[in-house]
């Protein structure tokens, strides 16, 4: 077993706890995070074409997530609430897989990075397309929620190789 203070989010009680990062360095920080959303062939044309009933799928499902980054500490338990500086999602459809490809990046000048609010930011866009679909298709797949890359911090940049 380990010992609790090989661990960030227990205190001495082994309850969960917020990190305290009052100490670490300012610093900018970016992250982007992607999401893919396969559909039939038919509900990517509707897509395309502006014939969904609920509206633009690809626009709303980008208002959407930026909410989703916004909203990213009421969401998850141990997220700081940070001073966004910048969302940006990209939406886009591939016809050779018949998907909806989404990337969000978020950046900030903070003490703790933004991974968790770009991953927030697709997984809203995501769910949101599937919203905006499910009336034209049931069986609609979310996939392949990932970290992109991330700028910043202690712990340095990532980039997935791809």
């Amino acid at each position: 077993m380990q010992n609790l203070d090989d661990f960030t989010h227990f205190n001495e009680q082994g309850r969960a706890k917020m990190v305290d990062v009052g100490e670490k360095e300012i610093t900018q920080r970016s992250a982007t995070a992607a999401a893919r959303v396969l559909v039939s062939p038919e509900t990517f044309e509707k897509i395309k074409t502006g014939g969904m009933k609920k509206g633009d799928v690809l626009t709303v499902a980008q208002i959407a997530g930026v909410m989703g980054a916004k909203r990213t500490p009421d969401l998850i338990p141990m997220c700081h609430p940070i001073q966004i500086t910048g969302i940006d999602l990209d939406l886009s459809l591939d016809e050779t897989h018949c998907s909806v490809e989404i990337y969000a990046t978020v950046s900030c000048t903070g003490r703790t990075g933004v991974e968790m609010e770009a991953l927030t930011a697709a997984s809203t866009a995501a769910l949101t397309v599937y919203d905006m679909c499910k009336a034209v298709q049931k069986d609609i797949v979310i996939s392949d929620i990932r970290l992109m890359q991330k700028t910043g911090g202690v712990h340095g940049d990532f980039h997935r190789e791809e």
